[in-house]
C-alpha cells in the first residue's frame, strides 16, 4: 500500500550493533587497567597506557559509548511504539548515530593522550563536549518531536523517563563542562575551588541518577512488561517512583565529598536525601519484580526475562547499598576504599549492563526482523556467564574494601596506626587478581553476544529486512489507554 507508514529501525539496529561493540571495547579495557593493578607489568612502560590514562577510557567506554547508544536506540524503539508513529526528522535522527560515534571515538582517543579536563565521568576537552553537546540536542529535538506526533493521547511512562534523562543529562553536561579554552589540549573551569568540586558531584552523581539510573528505568517499564507479557504491575506506583526519583536525585550528590572542604551542612543534606531515595528506588524494582507475578515460570525458558529480573534485584540492592554508604558513620570505613569500586559496579554490571543485555536479546528480534536470536544456548551461557562475573567481582571488592578501611583506622595505644599502607595493599592482592578474573568472564559473555547479534542480523546485513507497519488506532475519546507497551 503506497500510503502506509513503516517504523524506522534502521537507526535502532545501528545503534543496537554499536552498544554491542562498545560494550566490548569498554569492558577490555577495563580488563586491561584491573591487569595493571594486579600485575604492574601490564603498563608496558608505555604513558598512554597506564592505569591513569587508560581508567577514563574504560568508565566512558562502559557508560557513555555502550550504555548510551543502548539508551538512543531503545529510546528510539519505545516512543515510535508507544506513540503509534515514525521516529520525527530521521536525517537528525541518522546525525544523532554518526554524530555520538564520532564524539565517543574522539574522547576514548583523546584521552589515554592526556587531553582530558580530570573530571570523573567528564573528562574529555571542551571541543569534544562541543560535539556531545550538539548530538544531545538534536536526540532531544528528534525524540521530543516524535513524542509531539505521537496518534496515542497518552505518553506512557517509559517516555517520562526517556524525556528526563535527555532534559537532565543536558543539563548537567552543559553546566559542568563550561570552561575557558586556551587551546585544543587544554581549557579551564569557571568555577574554582571548592566550588568546582560541588558542582562536579552535582553532575557526577546526577550522571549516575539520570544517565545511569532515570535512562535505564525507561528501558526497564518498557520491556519488562513486554518480556512477561503482562501489563505493569502499578502504573500509578510507576508515576509518583517518577516524581520522587528526580526531585529527591538532585540533591544527593555532596554524599561524595565527606569529611571533605564541603561546608559540613551540605554534606549531611546529601546523606538525607540519599537515604530518602531508597524509596522511589525500591519502588521501581519493586514495581518491575511484580510485574513478573503470573509469569515466573518464563525464567526457566526466556533468558532475557533471567537478565530482567536479575537486573531488578541488583538494583535494589545497589541502590540500598549507596543510601547505607552515604550515612557519615559509614562512609567514614567505606570513602577512597575497594568499597566503593564494588558499589559502582554493583550497579553498572548487575543493575545498568544486565537490563540493556536483556532489553537487548528481547528488543534484536524484532528490529532485524526475526522471530528470536540466532542462539538460544548462547544466551543462556552469556546470562551465567554474566552473573558469576559480577558476584565474584562485587564480592572480591567488598572484601578488598572493608578490609582497606579497618586497617587504614586501626591505631596503636599511642595514637599511632597500626600498619604500614604497604600492608593493605598486600593484603588485598588476592582480590585484585580475582576481580581481573571475573572482568574476563563478564567480557567472555559480551562478546558471546556480540557473535549472537551478528548472526542474528545476517538477513538484515543482505537488506532482506521488512519494514514494520505503524498501527493506526481508531480514535476513541474514551478509551483508557493500555498500560502494557505496544507490541509489533
Amino acid at each position: 500500500m503506497p500510503n502506509t507508514e513503516y517504523y524506522n529501525d534502521k537507526v535502532v539496529r545501528q545503534f543496537l550493533l554499536a552498544a554491542a561493540v562498545w560494550g566490548i571495547v569498554g569492558m577490555s579495557v577495563g580488563v586491561l587497567a584491573a591487569a595493571q593493578l594486579a600485575w604492574p607489568m601490564f603498563n608496558f612502560d608505555t604513558s598512554w597506557l597506564t592505569f591513569s590514562h587508560i581508567r577514563p577510557d574504560h568508565t566512558f567506554g562502559v557508560i557513555f559509548a555502550f550504555g548510551g547508544s543502548a539508551l538512543m536506540g531503545t529510546c528510539y524503539y519505545v516512543v515510535q511504539r508507544t506513540g503509534h508513529t515514525r521516529l520525527a526528522y530521521p536525517r537528525l535522527a541518522a546525525f544523532t548515530f554518526w554524530g555520538w560515534q564520532v564524539a565517543c571515538l574522539a574522547a576514548m582517543v583523546t584521552m589515554p593522550l592526556g587531553l582530558t579536563q580530570s573530571k570523573e565521568y567528564a573528562e574529555p576537552e571542551w571541543w569534544v563536549d562541543i560535539i556531545i553537546a550538539v548530538v544531545w540536542v538534536s536526540l532531544g529535538v528528534v525524540f521530543f518531536g516524535t513524542l509531539a506526533r505521537r496518534r496515542i493521547r497518552h505518553i506512557y511512562v517509559a517516555n517520562w523517563y526517556y524525556g528526563a534523562w535527555i532534559i537532565a543529562v543536558g543539563l548537567l553536561h552543559i553546566v559542568n563542562n563550561l570552561v575557558i579554552p586556551v587551546s585544543l589540549s587544554k581549557s579551564y573551569p569557571i568555577y574554582s575551588g571548592v566550588v568546582d568540586a560541588m558542582v562536579q558531584w552535582w553532575y557526577g552523581h546526577n550522571a549516575v541518577a539520570f544517565f545511569l539510573t532515570a535512562g535505564f528505568l525507561g528501558m526497564m517499564y518498557y520491556f519488562v512488561p513486554r518480556q512477561a507479557q503482562q501489563p505493569l504491575w502499578s502504573y500509578r506506583f510507576s508515576i509518583v517512583n517518577f516524581w520522587a526519583l528526580i526531585s529527591v536525585y538532585m540533591w544527593a550528590g555532596a554524599h561524595h565529598l565527606m569529611y571533605t572542604a564541603l561546608p559540613d551542612w551540605v554534606q549531611s543534606v546529601g546523606m538525607a536525601f540519599s537515604l530518602v531515595l531508597l524509596m522511589p528506588s525500591w519502588g521501581s524494582a519493586a514495581n518491575g519484580l511484580m510485574t513478573f507475578n503470573g509469569s515466573w515460570p518464563k525464567l526457566r525458558t526466556d533468558p532475557a526475562a533471567k537478565f530482567m529480573v536479575m537486573a531488578l534485584v541488583f538494583y535494589a540492592g545497589s541502590t540500598f547499598e549507596g543510601s547505607m554508604m552515604a550515612v557519615k558513620t559509614v562512609n567514614s570505613l567505606s570513602h577512597y576504599t575497594d568499597w566503593t569500586i564494588a558499589h559502582v559496579h554493583n550497579g553498572a554490571l548487575g543493575w545498568v549492563a544486565m537490563i540493556t543485555i536483556g532489553s537487548l536479546y528481547a528488543m534484536a528480534p524484532r528490529a532485524l526482523g526475526q522471530e528470536k536470536m540466532y542462539s538460544h544456548k548462547a544466551m543462556e551461557w552469556h546470562f551465567w556467564l554474566h552473573v558469576f562475573g559480577v558476584v565474584l567481582y562485587v564480592g572480591s571488592m567488598w572484601v578488598a574494601g572493608v578490609t582497606e578501611g579497618l586497617m587504614w583506622r586501626a591505631t596503636l595505644p599511642d595514637g599511632s596506626l597500626t600498619y604500614p599502607f604497604i600492608d593493605s595493599l598486600l593484603a588485598i592482592k588476592p582480590m585484585y587478581w580475582t576481580r581481573w578474573f571475573a572482568g574476563v568472564v563478564i567480557l567472555a559473555g559480551m562478546v558471546l553476544m556480540a557473535w549472537n547479534l551478528w548472526h542474528t542480523a545476517a538477513d538484515a546485513r543482505a537488506r532482506l529486512i521488512k519494514p514494520i507497519p505503524v498501527p493506526i488506532p481508531e480514535p476513541d475519546p474514551h478509551q483508557v489507554p493500555e498500560p502494557l507497551p505496544v507490541t509489533n
